[in-house]
């Protein structure tokens, strides 16, 4: 006898994000262990905040914007140790293609959705040209195994996508009343950010675990142990034990790597056999061989016409 479905998990995780952000970029390798640690166990949903907004005001200087940003994220990148481009060709102009394209992918499955949100990630933090057009966010994931791009450009031009991260956008800017003031001693702690119009939001990344306990906020850029402890106050038992996997596997099933993910995802020697080496501003990006094919930052631009 067959039995019935198995119900929706009840502990619901939240990721307030931006696919642009340095601060959610350094956080990929604790958020790849977190998941990692409670497949099956919990839905976890990203929301997109939307870091670059439209009605951001534009930089009156655009070269020493670009140039101020490029100290931030280095700086940035002096804490999370992640990669970052060796050259940053300008700031994004805006995270709303990239939001869009992210939020389409997920209609395509989770493997699908989270590798285009780790291109897009890639676009600013490994080759230095953030995806803020919608031709760019589409070019930038070709290749992705399983990916039907003629469906994702439509499903990302869609009123259905728009809504969806628009409501992402609005949910991001009602923060919990925990995250308005945050003490700890982490570089980037994410007390929420106050809006130009008096509001506040979400300071990216923040994890906001929800159960029928009750829940918890984790704001900003924090070790693993700081996400286990709050899904063990509300759910004691639901994480489970990572089994850190051979670098080979490793890559084979995240396709690409980054050095402060070794030691939370792998063990044994690395780099990762038969790994792709992209190097950055800070250290290197290991591309499984498959992804090395169609990933931008291995492979050569096309030829421009004459």
């Amino acid at each position: 006898m067959t039995g019935a479905p198995d119900p929706p998990p009840a502990v619901e995780v939240v990721e307030y994000t931006d696919p642009l952000c340095p601060w959610a970029w350094g956080s990929e390798p604790v958020f790849r262990r977190l998941r990692e640690a409670l497949t099956g166990r919990v839905r976890w949903r990203r929301a997109y905040a939307i870091l670059f907004d439209h009605d951001d005001d534009p930089p009156p200087d655009p070269a020493a914007e670009t140039a101020w940003y490029s100290r931030h994220v280095a700086e940035i990148s002096t804490h999370t140790l992640a990669p970052r481009a060796a050259r940053l060709s300008r700031v994004a102009a805006s995270s709303w293609p990239s939001s869009l394209v992210a939020k389409a992918a997920e209609l395509q499955g989770a493997d699908v959705a989270e590798r285009v949100l780790r291109r897009l990630r890639e676009t600013v933090f490994v080759l230095g040209e953030p995806a803020d057009t919608t031709a760019l966010a589409l070019s930038a994931v070709r290749g992705v195994p399983g990916l039907n791009p003629e469906r994702l450009a439509a499903d990302a031009a869609s009123a259905d996508t728009l809504e969806r991260v628009r409501a992402d956008r609005a949910e991001a800017r009602r923060p919990v009343p925990e995250v308005l003031s945050v003490r700890g001693g982490s570089p980037h702690p994410g007390a929420a950010k106050e809006t130009v119009d008096g509001g506040y939001r979400y300071a990216l990344p923040t994890l906001l675990v929800r159960a029928p306990a009750g829940y918890r906020a984790v704001p900003g850029w924090r070790p693993f142990e700081a996400y286990a402890a709050a899904v063990d106050e509300l759910c004691p038992g639901l994480l489970k034990t990572s089994v850190p996997l051979s670098p080979a596997v490793a890559l084979e099933r995240y396709r690409s790597l980054t050095e402060p993910e070794r030691p939370l995802l792998t063990e044994e020697a690395w780099p990762p056999r038969h790994g792709v080496r992209v190097d950055t501003g800070n250290g290197p990006l290991w591309l499984h061989p498959d992804e090395a094919a169609v990933h931008p930052a291995a492979t050569p631009p096309a030829p421009r016409g004459l």
